[in-house]
């Protein structure tokens, strides 16, 4: 039974802090160095999907003396 909350407790956290997704683009580049222009004048761009996560607050660690 102790084995069952515990999973249930963890699951409910997991899905509580999950992280948010965000698209990212950037330029092209070439072999040349310049960036890829396409047919319509406009650079060409690689997006991808990524993770943002919330930074949490805390305590500062205390120094050994």
């Amino acid at each position: 039974m102790k084995n069952l909350l515990a999973i249930l407790i963890a699951s409910v956290a997991l899905t509580v802090s999950a992280a948010e997704t965000q698209k990212v683009c950037v330029d092209k580049i070439g072999k040349d160095g310049k960036s890829v222009v396409g047919k319509d004048g406009k650079p060409q761009q690689e997006c991808k999907e990524m993770k943002v996560h919330k930074k949490l607050e805390g305590t500062k660690v205390p120094e050994k003396k």
